[in-house]
């Protein structure tokens, strides 16, 4: 063993480092002694974090680990697959056109807020878009797949554009610091979400309906039999093949006849097997398969997603995360132009607080937060914050790449 080598080189004992950290972190969720701190600090921020902090202090290192490429090539494709084809086009319908439209006005304000920051950012320091060599624009550009959908999308985006790995650990800083941030202003609003729709001159009651049409359509989550695990898990990783198999053929033929393609990252195959494997999901979720819902696969895809979210913490060296303070003021640039585009629409059709705040989060902070926030307007709610979500997990990573383009152009 060499001196600046980790303490743990096998991806045998790497993985159960990981998996031993997940287990931790979710089982304090449910002590009482640590509620006061998660309140301030997501457990998904120490999911990434604390593997980054086994690289920085050499315990474990992603350059010596092929854990990171195994999750991205086998977990993260299977995984936009089990959170796509669970989605309820019908159910989303029911929500009315004043809740799409919000959540699809606060989606178009990540995409013009990320550029725009961008551009602000580089006339204010034109050196911080190339400090050390790499490209900050391609870890922005994960962030603008994490605030339309959610960590999946930000993870197949990050697939996508490459960023190096201390650029990923600062921009991930930014998405988590101002997406905490942005939740904590809504969570306090929300105890004044009948003064804020009566000033609005929003009708509320709508809400009331839609949670009763909601619980009475929702499906019900059974306990899937061994047979039916087997047939989840075989439609999951055989979409992930079948999204190979096509990337190994198409990304090749572009790179050799349209290599202009390339920069749209076309030529890539990460690009077209996340795109494959998302796509199929939609497709899925208008068929029958859309009962694989019923028998886990959400769960299953948050489970993947979570190891995913460590084995790409491995790569963050957390004391790197600081270098670019101009990626601060993108940040906060970039959410208050989401949160002005998301009121605005809001105003235009006095939607309720409640579709304000649920589809900001459904875009921003994915479905853990927008169900939180759904909630906290009354518990029987929160299914309502499940399905915007869910639709963000189903553009996502699509808006996430037309705004990652257009910040290339920018940043060129």
């Amino acid at each position: 063993m060499t001196p600046n080598s980790p303490l743990f080189i096998n991806d045998a004992i790497a993985l159960g480092i990981l998996l031993g950290t997940l287990a931790l972190i979710f089982y304090s969720t449910r002590v009482k002694a640590f509620e006061k701190i998660y309140k301030i600090v997501p457990p998904i921020l120490l999911c990434f974090f604390i593997p980054g902090l086994f690289s920085s202090f050499n315990i474990i290192s992603a350059e010596q680990s092929q854990l990171d490429e195994t999750a991205s090539r086998f977990l993260l494709p299977t995984c936009l697959v089990f959170f796509t084809l669970g989605i309820d086009f019908q159910a989303i319908k029911r929500l009315g056109g004043k809740a799409i439209f919000v959540f699809l006005v606060g989606a178009i304000g990540v995409m013009i807020g990320g550029p725009l920051a961008l551009w602000i950012g580089k006339n204010i320091d034109p050196g911080f878009l190339n400090r050390n060599g790499e490209e900050v624009w391609r870890g922005l550009a994960t962030i603008a797949g994490s605030w339309t959908g959610g960590n999946a999308n930000q993870l197949a985006l990050k697939e996508v554009f490459q960023p190096a790995p201390n650029v990923f650990a600062q921009t991930s800083v930014i998405d988590v610091l101002f997406a905490e941030l942005w939740l904590g202003l809504l969570l306090y609003f929300v105890g004044r979400a009948k003064l804020i729709d009566k000033q609005m001159k929003a009708d509320s009651s709508v809400i009331e309906e839609i949670r009763i049409k909601v619980e009475n359509t929702s499906a019900q989550q059974k306990n899937p039999d061994f047979q039916e695990l087997i047939i989840l898990l075989a439609v999951g990783f055989g979409i992930t093949a079948v999204s190979h198999f096509i990337a190994d053929i198409i990304a090749p033929f572009i790179e050799q006849n349209y290599p202009m393609l390339k920069a749209y990252s076309l030529a890539s195959k990460s690009f077209w097997i996340v795109t494959i494997a998302s796509s199929s999901g939609l497709i899925l979720s208008t068929t029958k398969a859309r009962k694989l819902e019923t028998w886990g696969a959400t769960k299953f895809g948050t489970l993947f997603l979570y190891m995913l979210i460590a084995t790409i913490g491995m790569q963050l060296h957390i004391f790197d995360a600081f270098q670019n303070p101009t990626l601060f003021i993108v940040g906060l640039i970039w959410i208050l132009t989401h949160a002005i585009f998301i009121l605005i629409a809001a105003r235009m059709v006095r939607a309720p607080f409640f579709f304000t705040a649920v589809g900001s989060q459904a875009n921003v902070g994915g479905v853990a937060s927008a169900s939180v926030v759904a909630a906290a307007f009354h518990p029987s709610l929160a299914p309502i914050g499940v399905l915007l979500a869910i639709l963000g997990n189903a553009i996502g990573t699509y808006c996430g790449y037309v705004t990652g383009l257009i910040m290339q152009w920018i940043a060129n």
